[in-house]
């Protein structure tokens, strides 16, 4: 048993690392395109926005880590993506739009820590926006078909 967990976190690392550099690159062309929806992009310094865009990215970036490994656990997929994929994807894609939902509720909210321009249509119940939210709907599952190799059954 513990042979085939360690075969199996083995064998994850590069599917895995793949998948991550995938979301990593996806991430950040997304933050810089939906840019103009923030009022930092007609009120921000130049360097205001570069630093927001490569903060944002580097926490798109632990969010897509933290939901694979939570996907990975949670659906026992110890030979992800072999077996498991669509079970995986299903789980990581809900916690990163979960996360999101809460983070941006938090953050145009409560904290305040950014503001969206009236051009950012937002949803009920929370107003989240449309953008951060079809960015973890759309990217995990594209960066997953972009990432990996198509699934092949599982041979011992």
């Amino acid at each position: 048993m513990i042979h085939d967990v360690q075969r199996g976190w083995a064998g994850l690392a590069a599917p895995a690392a793949r998948y991550l550099a995938t979301m990593l690159a996806l991430n950040l062309v997304w933050e810089a395109a939906q840019l103009p929806l923030y009022t930092l992009w007609a009120e921000g310094t130049p360097d205001e926005i570069a630093f927001a865009v490569l903060h944002c990215t580097g926490g798109d970036a632990m969010i897509a880590a933290a939901a694979l490994t939570v996907a990975i656990l949670l659906t026992q997929s110890w030979r992800w993506p072999r077996q498991g994929r669509g079970s995986v994807l299903v789980v990581a894609t809900l916690i990163g739009l979960g996360y999101t939902v809460f983070s941006e509720w938090l953050n145009v909210d409560l904290r305040q820590s950014w503001t969206y321009t009236a051009a950012m249509p937002r949803l009920p119940p929370w107003g989240t926006g449309l953008a951060p939210f079809l960015q973890w709907l759309l990217l995990p599952p594209l960066a997953m078909l972009v990432a990996l190799p198509p699934a092949r059954p599982f041979t011992r």
